[in-house]
């Protein structure tokens, strides 16, 4: 049985770095959304006794630590091979194996559609994925056709955050409040989608080199954190948004000017509400009330921008 999981794209609605902490971490704050599209993974078991060469027949790259292989194809399938999106794949299922005591055997196909180094968390959503479907093709508890309930998925959060600090928040999928270096989650009451676009000028960004360039102060031991928002509609959303920041655009644009640009075109769409880098870029996005707006807007911007990847899209 082949299973699939989706990887949906994480945008950053907000994003404050509160401060550097002692062991040279982030401590972040951040109102996460997922966009209605995003890279898909597929798992397809195999038995232990499994004939090398059809694993081989299938694949194109072998894990390290496993029985596991990995494919990937898609628009950025190759961005997503030198990136290294890919090799997170990898190391959940080697993370997984050690986690649970169990030979892992099977082939992953990962249809790689978010861009890479895009500040989408796309490498992030990809593991999560991973997690998800190994969980589903692995465990006692989970029947292979059901999703991963809260509980069960909960159960992977220590394993998440061995990964990566945006894995946690990407194992659930929805909006949520990330503190911490992101390994604390509130999740949010759920709302209704919001039309957006996503824009990203086609040059990649290291997260590591924005954080360096904000040379963000010392974390003062005696902040608090807030509470998570209550959102009841688009109307808070944006009020909420307008007050929170995120404080890795201004570091971003000065790295790569083409940000500039990409937020112009942005600002300068019919219906635009708001505009913003997410993550730490280069992609940034719009929020609109319609979303025959949004598509307008991106179907303008694509014109006029022929080498910009540009999507049109929903934020839960």
């Amino acid at each position: 049985m082949t299973l699939r999981e989706s990887a949906a794209a994480k945008v950053n609605l907000t994003l404050e770095v509160r401060g550097k902490r002692p062991d040279g971490y982030h401590e972040l704050q951040s109102v996460v959304m997922f966009a209605s599209f995003g890279d898909e993974l597929s798992f397809t078991p195999a038995a232990p006794a499994a004939e090398p060469s059809a694993l081989r027949a299938a694949t194109e790259a072998a894990s390290d630590a496993s029985g596991v292989t990995l494919h990937t194809e898609g628009p950025f399938a190759e961005a997503c091979a030198q990136g290294g999106d890919a090799n997170l794949v990898d190391v959940a299922a080697n993370a997984y194996a050690r986690h649970t005591g169990r030979q892992i055997n099977g082939v992953f196909i990962l249809t790689k559609r978010i861009p890479v180094a895009a500040g989408l968390g796309g490498g992030s959503a990809d593991a999560a994925a991973a997690l998800r479907l190994l969980a589903r093709a692995q465990s006692d508890a989970i029947a292979p056709s059901q999703q991963p309930n809260e509980t069960d998925l909960a159960a992977l959060i220590p394993l998440a955050r061995e990964i990566g600090a945006d894995v946690p928040v990407c194992l659930f999928s929805r909006a949520a409040m990330m503190t911490g270096v992101g390994e604390r989650l509130s999740h949010l009451a759920p709302i209704s989608p919001l039309p957006a676009v996503l824009v990203n000028p086609n040059l990649p960004l290291s997260t590591r080199d924005v954080f360096r360039e904000l040379q963000a102060p010392p974390l003062s031991a005696s902040e608090e954190t807030p509470a998570p928002p209550k959102f009841t509609g688009f109307d808070d959303i944006l009020a909420y948004a307008r007050e929170h920041p995120n404080h890795l655009e201004a570091p971003a644009r000065r790295l790569s000017p083409s940000i500039d640009d990409v937020l112009a075109a942005l600002e300068n769409a019919p219906g635009a509400e708001l505009t913003r880098l997410s993550g730490s870029g280069p992609t940034c996005f719009a929020l609109f009330r319609d979303a025959n707006a949004a598509s307008a807007a991106a179907e303008a911007i694509r014109g006029t921008n022929p080498g910009w990847w540009v999507r049109a899209t929903s934020l839960q």
